[in-house]
C-alpha cells in the first residue's frame, strides 16, 4: 500500500444514506447528484456507492417517486460527519456481514448418533441444514416428499386431473416446501438485528436467485425459479458434506426420560427418529423443520409427550381481480411502466365484531392452485411466475382466529390440535360444496353479499384447476367470519378503487395461512421438555413465509451447533 492508498483508507467512510426520492424517469446520474446534495460535498469526495434497496412511493398518482437507500464511500473529514450527526437519514453503514457462530470440532462426528438430523426440507431446513453444513457438521436432512423435480411433475399432473392427489408429495409436502408454489416472496416482518435477512437473500443468489432480490424492496423469486434455486441449495449441501434423503417420511420421534437431572423441567431426551420404511435414524439432536401442514406429524409430536400448544391463526377465501384494475388503483396513470411491474396491495379491517380481516400472501399476475394434502379435502392458495404475467391477480382473504374460539374442536380443555380440527372441517366442507373431485367452490363478490348462489361468471374467469362449481360461500365458513368478510369487502372497495368489482371471484377455502399449533421453546432454542429437539420454522409456530422460515432456521442451527461443541467437548 502505498502512502496516498493509506492516507484514502484513513479518511473513507462508508455510510448509508435513506429516504433518498427521485422522480419514476430519473436518469442514472441523478442518483449520484442526489448523493452529493443530502451530503453537501463534491463530486471529488465521493469514492463510490452501491445501492442497498429500491422501493416506491405512489401515494400521489401523478408524482410516483422511487425511494433509495444507498451505501456512500466518501473521503469524511471530522467536519462532514459533525454536520450531519443528527440526521436520521444519514448513518454510518451498517455491517451486514454474517460470522458463524461456531465450528465443528476435529474429525465430528467420532460417532454416528452425534451427527444432527433436521427434518423438513422448507426454506427452513435447507437453511439450516446449510448453515450446519457450514460449520462442518455434516447433517442429515429428511424430507417426507419428493426432490423438487418429480414433486413439480406430479402437483401440476393432479391439477390438470391426470394424476391422483398424493398425500406425501404436492403442494404443502417435498423438496422447497409449501413456498415452492407461491409467488416466492422475500420480505417479513420480523425484527432481524443481526441482518440473517441479508445471508438469506445472498444464499439464495449463490444457489441462482435474480440477484436484483438483494436491493429490491419487496422481491420475490417466483414458482419455476424457486426449483432452480432449492436444486442449487441442495448442491451446496450436499459438497459441503451433508446429506439429503428425499421420500423419509418420520414416523415416530424417538425419545428416553432424560438421564441428567440439572434439568428437571426437560424430563424427555431425544435418541433419533423411526422412518416410515421402519429404519431407525439414531440421533440426540434432532432440527424440526415442519412445515404448517404437517398434521400427521403434530398427531405423533402430542402422543411422545413433545409440549405443544394452540396459537392463533386465520381462514378465509381466495379473490381474484383483473391484473390490470389492480395495477390502474395502484400506479393510476403509469400503470404499464416497466419499472412499476404488476401491482400489489395490503389491506386490512377491524370488523365490528371483533374479528380481523386482511388481504394474505397476494400474487400479482398469478394463479389460484389446489394445495391440499389431504385427501377428500379443497385447500387453496395463490402462485406466481417471476414474470407476474397471468391475466388475474389473487389474494387470501381471511379472518382471524384466537384459541378461545376453538371450543368446539377440542378434545379436552386446551387441546393443541382443536385448530387442525376445525381446518379439516372447512376443507371437507370446501370438497362438499365443490362436488367432490377436488372442483373448488367460487362465487361472484356481489352474489355474495347479496347471499344469493352464483349462476354465472362475469368478467373474472376462476384460474383454479382442476375445476370449479358456482355455489354460495355464505355457507362455507362459521358464521362469524362471514359477518366480518361481509363487511371488510365493501370497506376495501373504498380503499381500494375497483376492488369492489362485482365479478371479482371468491373461490374456497384458504385454511393454511400458519401453523396452528406451536411448540414451545427456551432461550436456546430447544423444546421446553425435551432436550436434544430444536422445534423451528412456520410447523413450530416461529415463521410465516420463506425469509422468515430461512432466518429461524439459521437461528435454530447456530443454536444446535453451539450445543454440539458443548455435548462434543472431553468432559
Amino acid at each position: 500500500m502505498n502512502g496516498a492508498d493509506a492516507l484514502q483508507r484513513e479518511v473513507t467512510t462508508v455510510l448509508r444514506l435513506s429516504e433518498l426520492k427521485l422522480p419514476l424517469d430519473h436518469p442514472q446520474e441523478a442518483v449520484e447528484a442526489a448523493i452529493l446534495q443530502r451530503l453537501r460535498i463534491s463530486a471529488d469526495q465521493l469514492i463510490s456507492y452501491k445501492l442497498v434497496k429500491r422501493s416506491i412511493d405512489a401515494r400521489r398518482h401523478q408524482r410516483i417517486q422511487l425511494i433509495y437507500s444507498v451505501d456512500v464511500a466518501v473521503q469524511a473529514e471530522p467536519a462532514l460527519l459533525r454536520r450531519h450527526s443528527s440526521n436520521q437519514r444519514i448513518r454510518k453503514a451498517p455491517d451486514t456481514r454474517y460470522r458463524f457462530a461456531t465450528k465443528a470440532p476435529k474429525a465430528f462426528p467420532s460417532q454416528e448418533c452425534e451427527r444432527p438430523v433436521v427434518v423438513g426440507a422448507g426454506p427452513c431446513g435447507y437453511f439450516a441444514a446449510l448453515l450446519l453444513a457450514q460449520m462442518g457438521f455434516r447433517p442429515l436432512l429428511l424430507e417426507r416428499g419428493q426432490a423438487v423435480k418429480e414433486r413439480t411433475a406430479a402437483t401440476f399432473a393432479f391439477w390438470r386431473g391426470e394424476r391422483p392427489l398424493d398425500p406425501e408429495s404436492n403442494v404443502q409436502f417435498g423438496e422447497g416446501g409449501a413456498g415452492t408454489f407461491s409467488d416466492g416472496k422475500l420480505y417479513s416482518q420480523v425484527s432481524d438485528p443481526e441482518h440473517y435477512g441479508q445471508k438469506v437473500l445472498e444464499e439464495l443468489v449463490a444457489s441462482g436467485a435474480n440477484p436484483e432480490i438483494l436491493s429490491v424492496h419487496r422481491a420475490h423469486i417466483g414458482t419455476f425459479k424457486l426449483a432452480t434455486v432449492v436444486r442449487g441449495l441442495r448442491a451446496r449441501i450436499e459438497q459441503l458434506g451433508g446429506e439429503i434423503r428425499f421420500e423419509s417420511r418420520m414416523d415416530q420421534l424417538l425419545v428416553e426420560p432424560a438421564s441428567d437431572q440439572q434439568e428437571l423441567n426437560k424430563p424427555l431426551q431425544v435418541v433419533g427418529v423411526k422412518l416410515a420404511d421402519g429404519s431407525i435414524v439414531s440421533s440426540r439432536h434432532v432440527l424440526l423443520a415442519l412445515g404448517h401442514s404437517a398434521r400427521d406429524s403434530f398427531a405423533m409430536l402430542e402422543k411422545a409427550g413433545v409440549c405443544l400448544e394452540r396459537k392463533p391463526f386465520a381462514v378465509g377465501f381466495r379473490i381474484e381481480h383483473p391484473q390490470p384494475l389492480i395495477d390502474q388503483a395502484r400506479w393510476g396513470p403509469m400503470a404499464g411502466h416497466p419499472l412499476l411491474g404488476h401491482a400489489e396491495y395490503k389491506l386490512v379491517h377491524h370488523a365490528s365484531n371483533g374479528r380481523c380481516v386482511y388481504s394474505f400472501c397476494m400474487c400479482p399476475g398469478g394463479l389460484v392452485v389446489g394445495a391440499t394434502s389431504e385427501k377428500d379435502c379443497v385447500v387453496t392458495n395463490g402462485m406466481s411466475q417471476h414474470t407476474r404475467n397471468e391475466r388475474n391477480a389473487n389474494s387470501g382473504l381471511v379472518v382471524t382466529l384466537e384459541p378461545e374460539d376453538l371450543h368446539d374442536y377440542e378434545r379436552w380443555p386446551g387441546d393443541p390440535l382443536a385448530g387442525v380440527a376445525l381446518q379439516r372441517e372447512l376443507e371437507q366442507r370446501a370438497f362438499q360444496l365443490g362436488g367432490g373431485g377436488y372442483a373448488a367452490p367460487i362465487q361472484r363478490q356481489q352474489d355474495f353479499l347479496a347471499r344469493i348462489p352464483s349462476t354465472r361468471l362475469g368478467e373474472v374467469k376462476p384460474s383454479y384447476l382442476p375445476d370449479v362449481k358456482l355455489v354460495d360461500l355464505n355457507q362455507a365458513l362459521p358464521a362469524p367470519l362471514i359477518e366480518a368478510l361481509r363487511e371488510a369487502l365493501p370497506a376495501f372497495g373504498r380503499r381500494l378503487s375497483g376492488y369492489n368489482h362485482p365479478d371479482a371471484v371468491l373461490t374456497a377455502v384458504e385454511t393454511r395461512t400458519s401453523s396452528p399449533v406451536r411448540f414451545p421453546r427456551d432461550d436456546g432454542f430447544e423444546s421446553m421438555n425435551t432436550r436434544g429437539l430444536i422445534p423451528a420454522g412456520e410447523g413450530a409456530g416461529y415463521a410465516g413465509g420463506i425469509l422468515s422460515a430461512g432466518i429461524d432456521g439459521i437461528r435454530s442451527a447456530e443454536a444446535l451447533a453451539r450445543k454440539l461443541v458443548i455435548d462434543h467437548s472431553p468432559a
